[in-house]
Parts: C-alpha cells; sequence; structure tokens
C-alpha cells in the first residue's frame, strides 16, 4: 500500500528537495538560505536540478530571466510562496503563468 502525496505545497516542496538534496536538507528550516546551509552541496548546477524539479511537479514555468530565482530559489519558505503563487495566478488565468 503506498503513502498518498502530502496535499500542501510546502509539504510537497520538502519531500520534492529532500529527494534531490539529500540527508543534509531534513535539517534545514524553511526559512534558511540554503546556499548557507548545504554550500557546495546547493550550487547552481543544482539550482537548476531543482527548478525543473518545481516545474515538473506543479505543473508551472519559472523564467529564468524575469523571475528572480536567486531569490525565490534561496529558502524553501520562499519556493513554496512562489509556486503558491503561480498555481493561485493559473487558478484566476486558467493557464499555467
Amino acid at each position: 500500500m503506498t503513502t498518498p502525496p502530502p496535499a500542501s505545497v510546502p509539504e510537497r516542496l520538502r519531500v520534492l528537495l529532500a529527494a534531490r538534496l539529500g540527508p543534509p536538507y531534513d535539517a534545514v528550516a524553511d526559512d534558511t538560505d540554503l546556499r548557507v546551509s548545504l554550500g557546495d552541496g546547493y550550487d547552481s548546477l543544482t539550482v537548476m536540478e531543482c527548478i525543473s524539479a518545481v516545474e515538473a511537479e506543479f505543473g508551472i514555468e519559472v523564467d529564468l530571466v524575469g523571475d528572480d530565482v536567486r531569490h525565490w530559489f534561496a529558502t524553501t519558505a520562499r519556493m513554496a510562496r512562489f509556486v503558491t503563487d503561480r498555481l493561485e495566478d493559473a487558478a484566476v488565468l486558467g493557464g499555467d503563468r
């Protein structure tokens, strides 16, 4: 029997990021800067992998030029806010932007 996926955006993000970033991520608080906490474990390539995973998980698109990814993908809390905003926009506008 499988467990249903977590329902909230922050919970889904934590599961997604834990799978990508490994055990060191488990000790990182949602409002802590991932680059500081994880050091080389959250380098530019890892950030891109996380962005791609977030896009796939939530069915959103991140504009690498227009969105301030250094800001929005610095902490789990900011990622959750970014994703929630995008999902709310999609619900209102009827699209994925």
